[in-house]
């Protein structure tokens, strides 16, 4: 792991510990981070794209290591916002299940592309995967701390992307390819069952 790499996870850590002094406050506070942090990991749909973003991370190597999970996040907060303010976004679950078949082929092929198009993929994504949080909150969970919750599981989720995708790499190329595929196959399946 580099050290922008560790930089970043201790970063996002950190941002987000504040939140966690709630968890044994009177009210809703701990009850709402830890129903954040158990959303990203109580569906297929999510853990699997956050994990493909680490492990696409890992293969584009260079600034994508820190850029695309930290790309995520920030937008996933924006959806998250969109989500909570009740903006609407109209088939939001095609697009989160059509984010696992596209991160998929991307690690599946391996795609060298462009650093921008692979953000762009990442950046959409997000923006889903983070509306469907938003949208999903409880009435009665407290906003920041909520969203703090799943904003930790993410960035955690994409840490454990990006050490699958070393440890992957060290057996060589075609492991990482094949969860890719995998992946983008469940994703389809997803896909016809959001459609």
């Amino acid at each position: 792991m580099t050290r922008t790499t560790r930089r970043f996870g201790l970063t996002a850590t950190f941002a987000l510990l504040p939140a966690t002094a709630f968890a044994h406050a009177q009210g809703d506070h701990g009850y709402s981070l830890l129903h954040g942090l158990a959303h990203p990991v109580g569906g297929l749909d999510h853990l699997m794209a956050m994990v493909l973003v680490g492990v696409l991370a890992w293969q584009i190597g260079g600034r994508a290591r820190w850029g695309l999970p930290l790309l995520f996040v920030s937008m996933m907060a924006v959806g998250g916002m969109l989500g909570a303010a009740g903006v609407v976004i109209p088939m939001f679950e095609l697009g989160i299940a059509l984010s696992v078949v596209v991160l998929g082929l991307l690690t599946a092929f391996d795609l060298r592309q462009p650093l921008p198009w692979a953000m762009l993929a990442v950046g959409l994504s997000a923006i889903f995967h983070g509306y469907a949080h938003g949208a999903e909150m409880p009435a009665s969970a407290n906003g920041l701390s909520y969203a703090s919750g799943f904003l930790l599981a993410t960035a955690l989720l994409h840490a454990s992307g990006l050490v699958m995708g070393m440890a992957l790499k060290a057996a060589g190329n075609l492991p990482a390819r094949l969860l890719g595929g995998v992946a983008a196959l469940a994703g389809i399946g997803l896909v016809l069952g959001a459609g």
